[in-house]
């Protein structure tokens, strides 16, 4: 999910043509494909083997949020054949008619190795499961130190006890900080009811004297080294925290969660749409599947990769490998307008003010 993410260095000048989009000189190459993906979110060796053995010349961009991609490819300044944006910017993509149907026959990996639950959850922002392939997922919940947190915890509201005072990390995201009250209200992740995110955010207001900080990939380092005993975090980063420090455990709310999935797109404008095919099965491929799962530490959604682990504990990590039925119900951030993405901000940033 794009809001953890670091944007990283380049990859490589063989690989990496930093903001250029597709030109006619490159359109008429038929040896290239230009994709643009979230930043340090592919294992670059992956990259490296497409190439060598398509003979296809990857052109390789990467954006830090996907509002900041969108703009670019909403107003054609810039070209792509192939993207990974979220779950709700698909959604939205699809809205404003800017992708284009996959051609399934041409993606046997994606057929056959991305399990059925993930099209089945991506349906909720791509209805027919035709414009998108499922390419990496994840969930929020609460990550504790079992060591100096007494009781197991299991519910949100644990982010409101006065008994940790300075010692919760939330997330400085409007959708995921306003997600948690929400749910612990009982109501959707996706509401638009004015009363229900009045609410959430005059909540998080009340919360701010219990609050260390509001961070994204801060939560890690100040979760590992015990600087806060309790956050809000992504489950992979979930995955990396108790890799690094045992007595670390990750909580499920049972009041629910997002279940979050980026996934690969074709963009309605492509030139090199074959080739954006090909580049798509490849990353479906288990064992490159298994690369670049290693790499993010973010659960993936082909189901050949388990068993083509060969690290014992992340192969047994209920993190990293969940039991599904956990997730059962649990729902999907929507594209719920372009009005309501700012009224989202807005109520953050009162959260924030205050």
């Amino acid at each position: 999910m794009i809001k953890k993410m670091f944007l990283s260095a380049l990859m490589g000048l063989t690989l990496l043509t930093a903001g250029c989009g597709n030109t006619s000189s490159d359109a008429d190459n038929e040896k290239v494909v230009y994709v643009y993906n979230q930043g340090d979110y592919i294992d670059s060796a992956t990259l490296e083997m497409f190439e060598k053995e398509t003979g296809i010349h990857v052109v390789y961009d990467e954006f830090d949020t996907n509002e900041s991609m969108y703009p670019k490819i909403s107003s054609g300044a810039v070209h792509y054949d192939v993207i990974c944006p979220s779950d709700y910017m698909i959604q939205k993509m699809l809205d404003k008619n800017l992708l284009q149907p996959l051609d399934f026959e041409k993606l046997p990996n994606a057929k056959e190795y991305i399990g059925k639950k993930f099209y089945e959850q991506a349906r909720s922002f791509d209805p027919e499961n035709k414009y998108s392939v499922p390419y990496s997922w994840g969930t929020v919940g609460i990550m504790y130190n079992a060591k100096l947190i007494d009781e197991p915890i299991d519910s949100w509201s644990v982010l409101w006890d006065e008994r940790y005072k300075d010692k919760i990390l939330m997330l400085d995201s409007p959708r995921d900080a306003l997600m948690v009250p929400l749910k612990l209200k009982g109501h959707s992740l996706n509401s638009t009811n004015m009363d229900e995110l009045n609410e959430a955010r005059d909540m998080l207001i009340a919360q701010k004297p219990l609050v260390q900080a509001y961070v994204i990939d801060e939560a890690k380092d100040k979760l590992i080294s015990g600087e806060a005993p309790i956050g809000v975090v992504y489950s992979g980063e979930a995955l990396m925290i108790s890799l690094a420090n045992p007595d670390m455990e990750f909580s499920v709310p049972k009041e629910g969660t997002n279940f979050w999935i980026d996934g690969w797109v074709v963009t309605r404008d492509a030139e090199n749409v074959d080739n954006a095919h090909k580049f798509i099965d490849f990353m479906c491929r288990p064992e490159i599947a298994l690369m670049n799962f290693d790499y993010l530490g973010y659960s993936t959604p082909n189901i050949a990769v388990r068993d083509l682990e060969k690290d014992d504990e992340i192969k047994n990590s209920p993190v990293a490998f969940p039991d599904l039925s956990v997730y059962e119900n649990q729902e999907t951030y929507k594209y719920l307008g372009d009005q309501m993405d700012q009224t989202f901000n807005d109520l953050w940033a009162q959260v924030k003010a205050n």
